[in-house]
């Protein structure tokens, strides 16, 4: 039976380019999975995958969220109470975070202990746009899809996790930055798979393969 992977639709993010890269990452790998962007409540509490785009500013992202009546709530019953491997992508890993302070400080999901702060950094341009090489922790589970491989970045803010346990993966933009973080059947990646051709195709695939 074809797995039900649920692309959160809350007004953020290219969702069609990233429904796009997992059909293609699917397909590619021979898993039989169904792919829906929806911002349905029902589809989402029973998803058996979780992915959750975002482009913008946070409090836009989490207004944005808290607006979908049911979704938050679905999205804790099926990532926190049944425990389905769940992807947040870019402002969706951020969202994360206890706490996001672009434009003021704005309540997060909470999922992961830590804060989003401004990228501060000398010598280099803001936002950081653009490939890095990221350098995965060992032993996590994203290492060998993840670690050495080039993604493509888009972000002004960054995820400070309270616990160095919960980064799976980093870069440098300056200063060392966290590139995915996660834990149990979370994963966040700052950078965006779509964009990243071959290296996020493979992650995707992963992604849908795993089992935490």
């Amino acid at each position: 039976m074809a797995e039900t992977v649920a692309i959160i639709d809350y007004g953020s993010g290219n969702l069609r380019s990233v429904a796009k890269t997992f059909e293609r990452a699917a397909a590619e790998s021979g898993l039989a999975a169904r792919i829906v962007v929806t911002d349905d409540a029902d589809i989402i509490a029973q998803a058996d995958r979780i992915a959750l785009p975002g482009v913008g500013a946070f409090g836009a992202c989490m207004a944005g969220l808290a607006a979908r009546d049911g979704v938050i709530e679905a999205l804790e019953h099926a990532a926190l109470v049944r425990a389905q491997p769940f992807m947040g992508i870019c402002v969706g890993m951020q969202l994360l975070a206890e706490s996001g302070l672009e434009f003021g400080e704005h309540r997060g999901l909470g999922w992961i202990p830590g804060r989003v702060g401004p990228i501060e950094a000398e010598n280099v341009t803001i936002p950081h746009m653009g490939w890095n090489t990221v350098t995965a922790r060992r032993g996590r589970a994203t290492h060998e899809l993840i670690d050495g491989n080039a993604f493509y970045f888009a972000h002004s803010f960054h995820f400070e996790a309270e616990n160095e346990a919960h980064i799976y993966a980093v870069t440098v933009h300056g200063v060392e930055l966290a590139a995915a973080v996660g834990r149990d059947n979370l994963l966040g990646i700052q950078f965006h798979p779509e964009k990243s051709q071959s290296a996020g195709a493979a992650l995707i695939a992963g992604f849908l393969k795993w089992s935490p």
